[in-house]
């Protein structure tokens, strides 16, 4: 007996060691240790696979993608993107509950009349983060959580960052990300993070340069499910109460035209503040001016609005870093301010996914607290954080969500 006990304890203490080994670059946060209720709840691991198109699993065949839907719940549909249905703004949105307009990463970039024009573009300073994120939640209620690649969560935001984090590089390996989320589960149990959250972009990549139709993005679809069928053999192998949310930021469409839609070539810009395709008029006169030219150009492929009159189905209207006023496309045309030869590739995205399809993102869900087989129809992606926070046993923070909207696919 006495030796059984001696093996164990050094059992015990490997254990432990080989949880502590980072495989990735991790950062490490004096947060709390998880409290008793904590230590009771469920994990979850929310993986995003940037510009996963909603049909792409069909189209492409993703065999665990497609045994997760049977298993538990998915949008067999889509998922409805936040407009504009870009990167930042959406898995910031998944995070936090809230519409573009009110967390404030309304675009990739865009300047903040508020903060003298001070140009955003994928800063890790919280001050440009409204909201609460599901990591800064949890932390606040003593429960440990991990990022492994998230918009935002390199940044102090409510006053947290998740306990373990990792500086963005997308060039980290693909299974080794697997193994850092498995590390992490393999904690000592005050230690072991409750959500984990993990990112790839290959989906997007291919997307971007081939279009959604081409053999490369079938690959980078195929590899992305495998990559998914690792992760959910090891963390039923975990034999952890682990549920899993795979989920995209937005879809992608190809281009009929790969030529620019410039708006320096229709209006006067010269002395106006810019960023990407939003512009920035400082005075109410010039905001009109340049509303009054882009309108008289008549052109189909495009509406400007004042910031106040873009439609309310858009949710966007009530955020002064959107641009005044604001142009949104009627057709498939890639729009910025200034003139560019050609569009990299052949596929683009930020399209309003009510109006195209080709925006539609995925949802899919199984675990130990997610109903089997459930289809849910097509839902707004600001759901996905009350869903979240019902698997994690946390009240969420205000957020444009509902609850009722995905209460069904729970158990």
């Amino acid at each position: 007996m006495r030796v059984n006990r001696l093996v164990c304890a050094c059992v015990l203490l490997w254990a432990g060691f080989a949880g502590a080994q980072d495989i990735a670059p991790v950062k490490h946060e004096p947060n709390a240790l998880n409290s008793s209720r904590a230590k009771r709840a469920h994990y979850v691991v929310m993986v995003s696979l940037d510009g996963f198109r909603w049909d792409y699993a069909t189209k492409w065949g993703a065999p665990h993608l497609l045994k997760m839907a049977e298993e538990g719940a998915s949008a067999p549909d889509g998922m409805l993107p936040s407009f504009p249905s870009l990167t930042f703004p959406n898995h910031y949105t998944l995070v936090t509950g809230l519409y573009p307009e009110h967390h404030g990463i309304v675009d990739n970039e865009f300047l903040d009349p508020k903060r003298n024009y001070e140009h955003y573009s994928k800063s890790k300073d919280g001050s440009w983060y409204g909201g609460v994120p599901l990591w800064s939640l949890a932390e606040k209620k003593k429960m440990r959580t991990a990022s492994m690649f998230w918009v935002g969560s390199e940044s102090l935001i409510a006053g947290k960052r998740p306990s373990y984090w990792v500086p963005f590089d997308d060039q980290f390996d693909n299974e080794k990300r697997i193994a850092q989320v498995m590390e992490w589960l393999a904690l000592p149990e005050a230690e072991r993070p409750h959500l984990v959250t993990l990112y790839y972009s290959n989906a997007d990549h291919a997307g971007h340069d081939f279009g959604p139709d081409a053999e490369e993005t079938g690959a980078a679809v195929r590899h992305l499910d495998g990559l998914i069928g690792e992760l959910e053999g090891k963390l039923k192998a975990s034999e952890l109460p682990v549920d899993l949310v795979v989920v995209s930021d937005h879809g992608m469409a190809k281009l009929p035209d790969r030529r620019w839609l410039s708006l320096d070539k229709l209006v006067d810009l010269k002395d106006v503040p810019t960023a990407g395709e939003r512009v920035y008029p400082k005075t109410e006169a010039e905001k009109q001016r340049v509303y009054d030219t882009l309108k008289a150009a008549n052109d189909p492929r495009f509406t400007p609005y004042r910031l106040k009159e873009v439609p309310e189905s858009l949710h966007f209207n009530s955020n002064d870093r959107a641009g005044d006023p604001v142009v949104v496309p009627n057709e498939l045309v890639a729009i910025t301010v200034h003139a560019k030869e050609l569009v990299k590739g052949t596929g683009a995205h930020g399209f309003d996914p009510e109006k195209f399809p080709e925006m539609k993102a995925i949802f899919y869900a199984e675990g130990p607290d997610v109903k089997p087989g459930v289809k849910l129809a097509p839902f707004r992606n600001v759901n996905v954080y009350d869903f979240v926070c019902e698997l994690l046993g946390l009240k969420p923070a205000k957020n444009d969500g509902q609850k009722k909207v995905l209460a069904g696919s729970l158990r």
